[in-house]
């Protein structure tokens, strides 16, 4: 099994703490080996393309930089969907612009850090644990059951557009989908979870506007929120910090500001994965989430 450059970016060293945690137990759980990528950078997150595109493109290779002419690494993993989108956008790019990869090194080159060549790849967190273990590798793994729990699997937006700088996905058996993702699914799946069928799990949050346009993304989250209740499902899964932070506030403004009330809790999918590796609620942040979601897990005989 391969070391990869572990890239939690901003978000898992902020909100997504959680996400961080569970992360680094899971993966410690599974028998698998990452190492902290050295003196990394915000990937430009959505912001740094509107001061330039191509700064956002070279703060993204300068990561991935960093894990190959200086940790000798050719796979830099990111949990964050933010991230992993920037780093495979930076990735495509340079790959296919002759232009973009002189600009990144260029840049590279005046301001003394690693350059980029173009050998490294970034892999979502759900693709390294699919590519290393799989669904059967999980059932090996597991000490415990997610006994049917009922799961609404959430992608968000940003996992898979836009489709060009994925050219992984869509490949057939092996390959993850762009139009109906399911890594998520088949991991929570061999762990013991039932996976209802979830017509949103690639909708947007609409994290983008939560501090410019919040009623928007209070309804957009809300649209998430009914129509995994609507599909039967008693918790969200998530595997992205951004969407996870919208979904738990705006759960919460839209029962305080609208006085709409829904009752599904939302969990990352490291936490449930973990669950069934028999790790404790509190080793993973459950305790940490704003939706509560202790009580459910005790009923279902979870934890």
């Amino acid at each position: 099994m391969a070391k990869v450059a572990y890239y939690p970016g901003c978000a898992l060293e902020g909100s997504g703490g959680p996400y961080d945690r569970s992360t680094r137990v899971l993966v410690k759980a599974l028998g698998l080996e990452m190492e902290n990528l050295r003196d990394w950078n915000c990937c430009g997150a959505m912001e740094v393309k509107n001061v330039h595109p191509m700064l956002q493109t070279y703060l993204s290779a300068r990561n991935m930089a960093i894990a190959s002419e200086q940790m000798g690494m050719d796979t830099v993993m990111a949990p964050c969907n933010g991230c992993y989108h920037n780093l495979k956008k930076a990735e495509f790019e340079t790959a296919t612009s002759e232009d973009a990869m002189n600009t990144v090194q260029d840049l590279a080159r005046q301001s003394d850090d690693p350059v980029y060549s173009g050998d490294v790849r970034t892999l979502h967190l759900l693709e390294w644990l699919m590519e290393e273990l799989g669904p059967e590798g999980i059932k090996q793994k597991m000490t415990k059951s997610l006994n049917g729990i009922k799961v609404a699997n959430y992608y968000g937006c940003m996992y898979t557009r836009p489709r060009q700088i994925f050219p992984e996905k869509d490949n057939g058996p092996g390959s993850d989908s762009s139009y109906q993702p399911h890594f998520m699914d088949d991991l929570l799946g061999a762990a013991g979870a039932v996976n209802v069928e979830y017509p949103l799990k690639t909708s947007c949050c609409g994290g983008a506007h939560t501090l410019s346009d919040s009623d928007t993304s209070t309804q957009l989250v809300l649209n998430l929120l009914q129509s995994a209740e609507d599909s039967g499902a008693e918790v969200i899964a998530t595997e992205c910090p951004t969407c996870h932070s919208g979904l738990e506030m705006h759960q919460v403004r839209a029962e305080t500001e609208f006085g709409i009330k829904t009752d599904v809790k939302v969990l990352y999918f490291t936490q449930l994965l973990g669950l069934a590796m028999g790790l404790s609620a509190r080793k993973l942040g459950i305790h940490e989430n704003v939706s509560d979601s202790i009580g459910l897990l005790k009923e279902k005989g979870v934890i």
